[in-house]
């Protein structure tokens, strides 16, 4: 049967759009996994005496932070009271830069809106910082350890600060929600704009990068970043 000239046209208009799509998924991912294999080096050896974290949930990387040295005292600037658990006993805080709408309005993956992937795809929403309190983390598959000097952590302690919306006093803006994951995390309003091209594993990647350390070229994934620490 042959199909009227319009349907023919409606045809081929739509797989030249399925077509695209799908070509640009495959692009997409292929620069993700070469660029985050191009690597920089760090800077020259100096003592190394702060320890962080990259750790991930499978999708998302935070940098994990002692709560406390003698370069900041996070707990006044992400205070244990902002929690549901006001637990001060966890001696280390995550944190992670992303979609604000992700954050807030997708508990899980069958809760996402259309509207919410596609602002956080175009970089047209607003982002947070998810910051968590947690115990020392365990070296793992899904952490890996990253020792700094004392003037690569003040650049990621700046990097961060940098990446906060403040009040008048110079305190992070919380954001009163009952979106958190658990008892021990919240969220504060962020600077910057969420998209396919700088996500949340970006985020980190650029914090490494500004801080002087081993970074990817580019990565949107969170592999590249594990891979770069890993066995370290």
């Amino acid at each position: 049967m042959r199909f009227p000239p319009i349907v023919q046209k409606i045809w081929r208009t739509t797989g030249w759009i399925v077509l695209s799509l799908i070509l640009f998924v495959y692009a997409y991912l292929g620069l993700a996994y070469m660029l985050s294999r191009i690597t920089y080096a760090e800077e020259p050896d100096e003592p190394r005496t702060y320890e962080l974290f990259l750790l991930s949930n499978g999708v998302h990387t935070d940098i994990v932070v002692p709560a406390k040295t003698n370069l900041i005292d996070w707990t006044r600037l992400v205070p244990y009271t902002d929690t549901r658990g006001k637990d001060s006993t966890l001696t280390h805080l995550g944190m992670g830069w992303g979609d604000k709408g992700f954050y807030l309005e997708t508990p899980t993956w069958a809760d996402l809106k259309f509207s919410v992937a596609f602002k956080a795809a175009t970089g047209l929403s607003t982002t947070a910082i998810h910051a968590t309190y947690l115990k020392k983390p365990n070296i793992n598959d899904s952490c890996s350890r990253v020792m700094v000097t004392k003037q690569q952590y003040q650049r990621i302690i700046d990097y961060i600060l940098q990446s906060l919306q403040k009040k008048a006093d110079g305190k992070p803006i919380l954001i009163p929600t009952n979106a958190v994951y658990g008892n021990d995390d919240a969220f504060y309003e962020a600077y910057g704009s969420y998209s396919m091209l700088h996500t949340c594993n970006t985020w980190v990647n650029n914090a490494l990068k500004k801080s002087g350390l081993r970074h990817c070229l580019w990565t949107p994934f969170d592999t590249g970043l594990l891979q770069l620490y890993a066995d370290k």
